[in-house]
């Protein structure tokens, strides 16, 4: 195959017929890997789940919530990791004058 004497066009199609080959050759290698896993797991009594400390499935875990940045001083046990949206109690010390340093976890 002559690249140079190929147009632009054939060579954007190219590349993206080879992106797609790899990520499908991809996917199929890391289903052979994980199957192969499970085979060795299950040879000593395990799941493979069991042994990674993870769930059976892709996405069904959920997300693990950010460590506490911030605790609410006049209820400890409400805390806010400094992400996402603001909390009510933590807008309240900020209007009442309170600095975000004096309410680190």
């Amino acid at each position: 195959m002559d690249l140079n004497a190929m147009s632009r066009k054939d060579l954007l199609k190219l590349k993206n017929d080879v992106e797609k080959a790899i990520a499908t050759v991809g996917d199929r290698e890391m289903r052979a890997a994980r199957e192969a896993l499970e085979r060795v797991a299950a040879e000593h009594g395990f799941s493979l789940a069991e042994v990674t400390g993870t769930s059976a499935g892709r996405g069904t875990g959920r997300k693990a919530k950010g460590a506490a940045k911030y605790r609410n001083p006049a209820d400890p046990s409400q805390t806010w990791s400094g992400k996402g949206r603001r909390p009510d109690w933590f807008k309240a010390a900020e209007a009442s004058g309170r600095s975000h340093d004096s309410m680190l976890a």
